[in-house]
């Protein structure tokens, strides 16, 4: 096909190139191409540099040309969301905002099983358009990969519909959908039997068929009070484990462990991290788990945020993701959750930016995107402005003027 594009002239490129994956980042080690273009062959970058230079030496060719101050960033990559869902927890926002805590609304009805009743009632077709809705609304916010979890049917066939209703929902929006089994999110309410046989019954009919049809390489769960103890979920992680399947663990929510668990199983990932102590941290950043903030949850449900300060100072990986939720996290706007975590953790904008690019990309082992550099997927986040210090300092205020996902234009505010 040979499609060539030079896109350009930038301000500011930040490839996010030559960084550690773990660790501590200064905003002085950030690569930074001026006055800049960069070359796209067919949907793959095939060259950066000063745009000029690559205007000269590519003849003929179809130029992008920008007017204007821009920069230029990878496109985002949120590695933890739940936005294949039905209904509203509203009333569960109001009633944490009244003084309930999240674990008595769950006791008392609401919380996940509430979302589980009403995406049980939903067809495939109406999650499927929900979800390109909200992954459309994250691609304008420059967020061009997506991880999306399943965990509101608990059933095997609920489970399956909304693992199908991701698979189709990804060729219905131009950002990409990365789909996660969260059949281990809570005990289901109906299940008549105790959590070793639930997480058993649906390991041993789900797991196969989600290999059958290619529904997902992943699989994540809950450990936590409201869902299932480090006893309880060995078993399964392990089976998961022999299949193949790559592990992730909602992690350290409310009460501590959970971490412990994703490092014995050497997961991909270990998401929330709110009460991780020193003990954590340390066994966290010893380990090839990345940690995984979720400031999302913390802002609606009004508690502490990750450390990650810390998780960095100790050597860990740390991804930011937006958790975006009908429940306990419902805003779904990664770049101003991660201003704000930036400000609160006192984060580099160097940290906070590869946390929403290279580093999420490695929680999602994906490693063709979150960076700008030749070989590497077209995804592209623009801002109209002359600085990408502007990009944060507006805490998610300065939205992209233009995304590119693929060597495609996705949006164009213009």
């Amino acid at each position: 096909m040979n499609k060539k594009i030079l896109l350009g002239p930038f301000k500011q490129i930040l490839p996010m190139t030559g960084l550690s994956l773990k660790g501590a980042l200064v905003d002085s080690a950030l690569p930074i191409y001026e006055d800049a273009g960069i070359l796209i062959t067919d949907g793959i970058i095939s060259a950066l540099g000063t745009f000029n230079e690559l205007l000269h030496q590519n003849k003929g060719i179809e130029i992008f040309h920008l007017e204007g101050d821009h920069v230029a960033l990878p496109g985002f990559v949120d590695s933890h969301t739940h936005i294949c869902f039905a209904g509203s927890r509203a009333k569960d926002y109001a009633l944490r905002n009244a003084g309930k805590t999240y674990l008595e609304i769950a006791k008392a009805g609401g919380g996940i099983w509430d979302t589980v009743t009403q995406t049980r009632k939903a067809s495939q077709s109406e999650l499927v358009k929900h979800t390109v809705k909200l992954a459309n609304r994250h691609l304008k916010n420059g967020t061009t990969t997506l991880e999306v979890k399943s965990g509101y049917g608990l059933t095997l066939d609920e489970e399956l519909k909304i693992l199908r209703a991701i698979k189709e929902a990804d060729v219905n929006t131009s950002a990409d959908l990365i789909p996660t089994c969260l059949a281990a999110h809570m005990l289901p309410r109906d299940f008549e039997g105790s959590a070793t046989d639930y997480l058993e019954g649906i390991s041993t009919l789900l797991f196969p068929r989600l290999k059958e049809e290619k529904l997902t390489r992943r699989i994540d769960a809950f450990i936590e009070e409201s869902a299932f103890s480090k006893a309880q979920i060995a078993p399964y992680f392990q089976k998961a484990r022999e299949m193949g399947f790559d592990i992730t663990v909602h992690a350290d929510q409310f009460t501590s462990g959970g971490s412990e668990v994703a490092v014995a199983y050497g997961a991909v990932s270990a998401d929330h991290l709110e009460v991780s102590t020193q003990k954590e941290i340390e066994m966290l950043a010893k380990s090839d788990v990345i940690a995984t903030a979720l400031p999302g949850a913390s802002l609606g449900l009004g508690c502490g945020f990750t450390p990650a300060r810390h998780l960095l100072d100790a050597g860990a990986a740390l991804a930011i993701a937006s958790d975006h939720n009908p429940g306990s996290a419902p805003m779904g706007d990664l770049l101003t959750q991660a201003s704000i975590l930036g400000a609160f953790e006192k984060l580099s904008n160097a940290e906070v930016l590869a946390g929403i690019t290279f580093r999420a990309a490695a929680a999602l082992r994906l490693a063709d995107r979150g960076q700008l550099q030749v070989g590497y997927l077209a995804d592209l986040s623009i801002f109209h402005t002359n600085h990408y210090n502007e990009i944060l300092y507006n805490q998610g205020n300065l939205k992209p003027c233009m995304v590119w996902k693929k060597g495609e234009l996705a949006f164009n505010k213009n």
